[in-house]
């Protein structure tokens, strides 16, 4: 079997990592992906980290050469006997033996931390929603799911706020996709902006766009070369539907991997759909089975990234931990 494919979903805790990856890994089967989340690799339980005063947002309050060389072990082919965290009690039970699949989907708060880190994956996203928005779904989360009340939390997110700033926001630099769903004009539906960067190349992206600017489908192009692309949540089901399968016709050698669930989300025990969120998870995907091609064509070491930005990565790497 070809090496997996590794995708990375980076962002601030409750920025929307987990309603990602579940979604992708669903589209893409459970048979055929390892799911990990970074939290498995804390250094310190709940109260730990209470007793020290760190939040695990900072590198020291992880392991993260372990992190990494987990990584790297997957992307070789690799089983690992993995650590869990429990998020309901804040405490770690029995390690669990993984073994890697077709692709393998990461996410965490730091997965981008180091360069090592960062060459592993294959494909790198990062989640920036407003801060109001994720503040509102880090509440919603804690007190229903981690059993917290509402003042814990604020207090939680105030003690964290210096290590977002020193050590989570700036992984945002190393992404090929910064994704941020944003409230829009329906309260019910989130707009999305994604800046995609030059480190990949993206899909022609005209099969998104209108004359007219009816869709109001909106893509700009930054001075920094990277493309600033904004999907509406109201876009219309009809409008996405057809920009779904302009896409998928660009990539041809996946079609077993279509399906009706894009932009599938759960609230509570209702299903609901976006079709910004659908772009945005066909969009994920045309990046993995890209960069599964380029594997099979050109072997193990092979990827989808190209030469350029390689070279900017190591003019700007991040600190080694």
């Amino acid at each position: 079997m070809a090496r997996p494919i590794i995708l990375g979903v980076v962002g601030d805790s409750a920025a929307g990592k987990t309603t990602i990856s579940k979604g992708l890994v669903e589209i893409l089967g459970p048979e055929n992906v390892t799911h990990i989340g970074t939290d498995d690799y804390h250094r310190y339980d709940r109260a730990e980290r209470a007793e020290r005063g760190i939040t695990p947002l900072n590198p020291e309050c992880n392991y993260i050469d372990i992190m990494s060389q987990h990584v790297r072990h997957l992307r070789d082919g690799e089983p690992i006997l993995k650590p869990v965290y429990g998020h309901g009690n804040g405490t770690f039970g029995r390690p669990e033996y993984v073994v890697p699949k077709r692709f393998a989907v990461i996410e965490g708060l730091l997965g981008y931390h180091t360069q090592e880190l960062c060459d592993s994956h294959d494909v790198r996203v990062y989640l920036a929603p407003p801060e109001e928005l994720r503040r509102e779904w880090k509440i919603k989360r804690d007190t229903s799911k981690r059993g917290y009340d509402e003042e814990q939390v604020l207090a939680e997110l105030e003690k964290r706020e210096p290590d977002s700033a020193a050590f989570i926001r700036p992984q945002r630099r190393y992404a090929d996709m910064i994704v941020s769903f944003l409230p829009g004009d329906d309260s019910e539906k989130l707009d999305a902006e994604l800046t995609l960067s030059e480190g990949l190349p993206h899909p022609d992206m005209s099969v998104l766009l209108d004359e007219g600017g009816k869709r109001g489908i909106k893509l700009e192009k930054e001075n920094s070369g990277a493309r600033r692309l904004f999907i509406p949540g109201d876009l219309d089901p009809e409008v996405g539907a057809a920009i779904e399968e302009g896409i998928w016709e660009k990539m041809q050698f996946a079609q077993q991997l279509r399906t009706e669930r894009l932009g599938e989300f759960s609230v509570g025990e209702e299903k609901h759909r976006s079709e910004s969120l659908a772009i945005v998870q066909v969009l994920i995907l045309y990046h993995l089975v890209t960069a599964k091609a380029a594997v099979a064509v050109g072997g193990d070491e092979a990827t989808a990234r190209t030469d350029r930005q390689s070279a900017e990565t190591e003019s700007a790497a991040p600190a080694a931990s």
